[in-house]
């Protein structure tokens, strides 16, 4: 049978119905746009949180923190940011093995909503703790199965040029939230005080579950179906790992062998150690042909890359906010600037100027540059960002450095990440292997986990070391990197097989 214009046939002969080629929304549907605005409420409760969360830990008590050292307190936010993104891993393998990723979702997004309105109502580092352990579970189960639901989404159209512009929309939609979030999360703290900004964040997260179950009926048949189910008979061993890995975590915190002072360097080393299993499954499991496996590998270079970029760029949360506690004059007048609307300023470039690249890179088409070239951009830049806060800082000296000077600083790191976040997540949905799928996403998640997990342990040396020093070496990393990306772009880009290099 002939088909119109607006319908095709899928392999198995049922017919796909699409829109109009003029249709709005043509190009990514209304899958992707429900999706996008889940992931808006979510990511404005996340950062709502975060925006507020070091300063929480930094504040003295009369001001409503909770007066921890500097270096406690980065450890302690660079382990949370590690492990929200390292529980991916688990929910990741959970929507492949045992669960649908679009029940994870709904799942992740309840839990996460108990552990924004346990910070609300419960004061004090017990309330802190049983707090963000639900949001990182909750994360755990529902970021990189929406992730993989978009890719599902994305694969209804057949032209691979709109990809990157399609997953860079979806990442607009991210820092939207990631934007409006703090910023009033932090005015309503700054006003307020604390626990109300934590409150709006449970609202927000209230948000991202209504819009999540009114859109449930829109999404595609793969997420309600496990791609690769768990045999019953495994089952119960999965439940005695649990059992045994709450045991040991419960242990070490017991025999303090599992503290504040050192759940960044844990974190790091789990995130690491768990690249490193799944890379090796990845690369030797007879259900990978060598072209998947060739691939994963190509991916290597870049998942490092991108770990050290997100360290680089969370330093926000870690060693920039004790700077901007240390040198930063807030008040304008007789008005105090909320202290989160500084770090706000990163995700807001970000949002202006998706927009404009992503366009770019749908006008480009095939001509637009590799994935390799973009990630080495986004270090160079960050890079280059850092060298910048080194020159202010000099110029200040000991002297306060003035609220303008970091704001253009945020600008200039937080633009950056239009080449590696939605790049990145791009990528994993389109080279990871099928029977893999939802865990390379997880994967590319891991680069948070590691870079946040990193940027704890960089806040902690920034305690001990000079501004000068620290910032040298931050931006010498940065454009070293980069620039060595660069170079190695070609061979790396044949690996991966996905266009030509620019």
């Amino acid at each position: 049978m002939r088909t119109t214009p607006h319908q095709r046939t899928t392999a198995t002969g049922r017919d796909v119905r699409q829109a109009p080629a003029g249709a709005p929304g043509h190009r990514f549907g209304r899958g992707l746009w429900s999706m996008a605005l889940t992931e808006l409420w979510e990511r404005y409760s996340f950062y709502g949180l975060q925006g507020i969360l070091s300063f929480y830990l930094l504040y003295e008590t009369t001001d409503g923190g909770l007066a921890l050292d500097p270096a406690v307190a980065a450890g302690i936010v660079g382990a949370y940011g590690g492990a929200v993104y390292l529980s991916q891993i688990l929910g990741a393998w959970m929507g492949d093995r045992l669960v649908s990723p679009r029940n994870m979702v709904l799942y992740g997004a309840a839990v996460i909503t108990v552990g924004h309105v346990i910070l609300a109502f419960a004061p004090g580092l017990t309330g802190l703790g049983v707090g963000l352990v639900c949001i990182v579970l909750g994360t755990g189960a529902l970021k990189t199965n929406i992730t993989s639901i978009v890719g599902f989404v994305l694969d209804q159209d057949q032209d691979e040029r709109h990809r990157d512009a399609g997953f860079s929309y979806f990442y607009m939609a991210i820092n939207i939230g990631a934007v409006a979030g703090p910023l009033t999360s932090g005015l309503i703290q700054n006003e307020l005080g604390f626990h109300y900004g934590f409150g709006l964040a449970a609202i927000g997260m209230g948000a991202a579950l209504v819009q999540y179950l009114a859109s449930m009926k829109h999404l595609p048949e793969r997420a309600r179906t496990v791609d690769n189910p768990l045999p019953a008979k495994h089952r119960p061993l999965v439940v005695l790992a649990a059992v045994a890995l709450l045991a040991a975590v419960g242990a070490a915190v017991a025999t303090r062998l599992l503290r504040a002072e050192n759940l960044s360097t844990v974190v790091t080393v789990a995130a690491l150690v768990t690249a490193a299993a799944y890379f090796l499954t990845m690369t030797t499991s007879p259900a990978v042909s060598g072209d998947e496996r060739r691939r994963v590998l190509g991916y290597l270079p870049l998942f490092l890359a991108s770990g050290v970029y997100f360290g680089f760029l969370f330093q926000k949360f870690t060693a920039i906010s004790i700077l901007i506690t240390e040198r930063i004059d807030l008040h304008i007048g007789g008005w105090k600037f909320p202290v989160a609307w500084i770090t706000t300023v990163s995700p807001l470039a970000l949002v202006l100027i998706i927009p404009l690249v992503a366009r770019m890179w749908s006008t480009l088409g095939e001509r637009q540059p590799g994935p390799v070239t973009k990630v080495a951009i986004g270090l160079t830049q960050i890079g280059c960002a850092y060298l910048l806060l080194l020159l202010i800082s000099e110029a200040t000296g000991h002297a306060d450095i003035p609220l303008l000077l970091i704001l253009v600083f945020m600008m200039a790191a937080g633009s950056s990440e239009v080449f590696v976040g939605p790049i990145g997540l791009s990528l994993a949905t389109r080279i990871g292997p099928r029977k893999f799928r939802s865990q390379m996403v997880g994967l590319n998640f891991l680069t948070l986990a590691l870079g946040s997990s990193l940027a704890g342990l960089l806040g902690q040396l920034f305690t001990v070391i000079d501004n000068t020093s620290y910032l040298a070496i931050t931006a010498m990393c940065g454009i070293g990197i980069g620039l060595a990306l660069f170079a190695a772009r070609r061979p790396v880009q044949r690996l991966l097989e996905t266009g030509s290099e620019h």
